[in-house]
């Protein structure tokens, strides 16, 4: 391969790292706010993108339709889990480890009953007839499904981060991940917010399962693979931050991917340094008095 074709391979590669990346935001960006706002330790937010993968999988027809019922199902889905989860917690405010177990528990029985609905083999999910084909890019072939979805996540993207940064109910929402009693105290109902986020988080999730599962197809095993990257954004992110899980997710999908395609054997290994790295030069670059 001459050095235009690594270039690019290479390319190709970075591309595909930017799809990966944006597909671990929509899915991380509700987990930090729930973080961030409710103080929810949620082990079960990978179960509700294989919620939504398995979703769109029983929908598909080969055409738009069948999308769009299954997006229409994932805001249904994402919002009843997310109140659930909400109503399961109420009682463990406070309680990092009791959720963190009680989250995980809800975890492993939705893991062994999508096992037993749709077995263990993984399944593949083709996208929309229309989209389903490749373009040139260069010397090699890119899927215009991938394409598509690199923007549609962008405007997810650019979505929330008006949301949370420029609205009036993101800055309330700020306000609870600055300081939830201060807000309780000047009025700010913060048991709505911190409902709210975990509902918005849910649909996040899950719609990601269903716009993600022609990239990550629906398998077991895939939401603890999931789970673990979007802690991992949310860590290096810092918890609340949309900016910060933006450039986090990009920069795991990045590692992720050409860390495969340089060193197959070593990708684990690249991302755990690139992660300690990150989250030391957060905490020496921290101005005093504030958290890293």
């Amino acid at each position: 391969m001459g050095l235009d074709g690594l270039v690019n391979a290479y390319t190709i590669t970075a591309l595909d790292g930017v799809a990966y990346g944006l597909l671990l935001f929509v899915i991380a960006a509700g987990l930090t706010l729930i973080v961030g706002v409710a103080g929810v330790f949620s082990m079960a937010h990978g179960t509700l993108y294989l919620a939504g993968a398995y979703l769109v999988w029983l929908l598909a027809d080969g055409g738009f339709t069948g999308l769009t019922l299954a997006l229409a199902a994932a805001v249904a889905v994402g919002a009843v889990g997310g109140a659930g989860l909400a109503a399961a917690v109420r009682p463990l405010t406070d309680r990092p480890l009791d959720q963190v177990l009680a989250t995980l528990g809800v975890a492993y029985i939705a893991a062994d009953q999508f096992s037993t609905v749709f077995g263990a083999e993984p399944r593949s999910v083709d996208p929309p007839q229309a989209v389903a084909g490749s373009v040139s890019l260069g010397a090699f072939q890119y899927p215009v499904y991938r394409l598509g979805f690199i923007a549609v996540a962008a405007v997810l993207a650019v979505a929330l981060f008006w949301f949370v940064e420029r609205s009036r109910t993101g800055a309330v929402v700020r306000a609870v991940v600055a300081d939830a009693g201060m807000a309780a105290t000047i009025g700010l109902r913060t048991g709505i917010v911190r409902t709210g986020v975990l509902v918005g988080g849910g649909v996040l999730a899950v719609t990601a399962g269903v716009l993600g599962a022609p990239v990550i197809g629906p398998a077991p095993g895939v939401d603890t693979t999931i789970l673990v990257y979007s802690l991992i954004v949310c860590v290096v992110g810092g918890l609340g931050s949309i900016r910060g899980a933006l450039l986090a997710a990009l920069g795991v999908g990045q590692t992720l991917t050409l860390g495969v395609a340089l060193a197959p054997g070593a990708a684990a290994f690249v991302l755990a340094a690139a992660m300690l790295a990150a989250l030391t030069f957060r905490q020496r670059t921290a101005l005093p008095g504030r958290p890293a």
